[in-house]
């Protein structure tokens, strides 16, 4: 399932996102290292592909040409780390 890293809404491409390409619900940036098959954050650079540039901002656009979207059941960290709070903010209410 292709999902939105922001909103983690499901995506219907019939291609892959171009650089300005954007999210139909949120309007966050497709073509982003958070969307990235290769997007981990314990590896360095937080990015599992060796030959890939560094990028600075995960959440915004950007040109590197090994960019696969990702397509899994498998969130993001920040997606998972966001979906716990979510889950603990309705057990505790929020305060």
């Amino acid at each position: 399932m292709k999902t939105c890293f922001n909103c983690r809404k499901e995506l219907k491409l019939d291609s892959p996102p171009g650089r300005n390409d954007t999210c139909p619900f949120c309007s966050a940036d497709l073509r982003c290292c958070m969307n990235c098959d290769f997007y981990d954050a314990g590896a360095y650079n937080q990015c599992r592909e060796p030959q890939a540039e560094r990028v600075l901002e995960k959440e915004k656009g950007n040109f590197c040409d090994y960019f696969r979207l990702r397509i899994s059941a498998t969130a993001p960290e920040k997606m998972k780390s966001s979906a716990t709070r979510d889950r603990l903010e309705a057990l505790l209410g929020k305060q």
